[in-house]
This record gives C-alpha cells, sequence and structure tokens, in this order.
C-alpha cells in the first residue's frame, strides 16, 4: 500500500511540473515584430553580411527587414521606407530574377 500511495504522488508531482513547463513555454518566437526597438535608414554595405526581409503578416502588420553585420552578432532593423532600403530590396529582387 505505501508504494502505491508513493507512486501515485510521484506521478502527480512530476505531472504538475509538466504542466508548469509547459505553461511557461514561448510558441512561436518568430510570429511576433522584431523590430521593437527602433530603425536605422542606413548600413554600410559592406558591412552587411545577411539580409532577412520579412512581410506583414496576422502576427506582424508591419513590413521588417533586419540585416546582421559582418561580426555576426550585431543585428539592425532597417526602415523599409528609406531610400536605401527600397534600392537594397530592388537590387536582390533583380538579382534574383536574374539568376532564374
Amino acid at each position: 500500500m505505501t508504494n502505491t500511495m508513493t507512486s501515485t504522488v510521484l506521478i502527480s508531482f512530476l505531472a504538475c511540473l509538466l504542466l508548469v513547463n509547459v505553461e511557461g513555454q514561448v510558441g512561436h518566437t518568430k510570429a511576433r515584430c522584431q523590430c521593437l526597438n527602433g530603425m536605422v535608414n542606413h548600413v554600410k554595405p559592406l558591412l552587411i553580411e545577411k539580409l532577412e526581409v520579412y512581410t506583414s503578416s496576422h502576427s506582424c502588420q508591419n513590413m521588417e527587414i533586419i540585416v546582421t553585420l559582418n561580426n555576426g552578432e550585431e543585428k539592425k532593423c532597417l526602415n523599409p521606407d528609406a531610400p536605401f532600403a527600397k534600392k537594397t530590396i530592388a537590387k536582390i529582387m533583380k538579382n534574383q530574377r536574374s539568376v532564374r
């Protein structure tokens, strides 16, 4: 009887821990706006390692352009309305069309 009671208590405790762990996890981190700390209008092209463009979606109404710099750690959000961002996106789109 003691073993059954101990097993029941242990299973109940583990189930509670599992529920607390699942409840506290964040889901869909990519589904939220990422450019919340301001935007820049220009980045030196030589410093750009990677450029990511996220169109507006149901969870983030903004178009977001995220630039990873050569050091690999620093990321900046480009203002999509800035002339530099528009020219950069147009250039990328033109290069993609010519490759296909």
